[in-house]
């Protein structure tokens, strides 16, 4: 899921419905116990996870969508990626002494 719009139009019967179609970037993470974990940083609380890749993008897809649907539903703004450039997770091992 990577920063672009496009707007499709469909139509239901005599209606024309406008639909958008969002593109976000999300994060993969390999979970410990297996699977993974799944992040879309510019969306705050989206977060899901999945047993597979392929489960964890069809949850992630489900994620953004309902987030969209209640945001539109509020009469908030949809937040654009537009040029937004995310900086890559920084991983370090951290050392403790307890």
């Amino acid at each position: 899921m990577k920063g672009q719009i496009r707007f499709k139009k469909k139509s239901a019967g005599r209606k024309t419905i406008r639909s958008a179609v969002y593109s976000y970037t999300a994060f993969f993470e390999p979970a410990v116990e297996g699977g993974y974990s799944v992040t879309v940083p510019i969306l705050p609380g989206v977060i899901t996870e999945g047993d597979t890749l392929s489960e964890a993008r069809a949850r992630v897809r489900e994620a953004v969508r309902g987030y969209l649907k209640v945001l539109r539903k509020r009469g908030e703004a949809i937040p654009r990626e537009r040029g937004a450039r995310l900086r890559r997770p920084i991983t370090e091992r951290v050392a403790v002494v307890v």
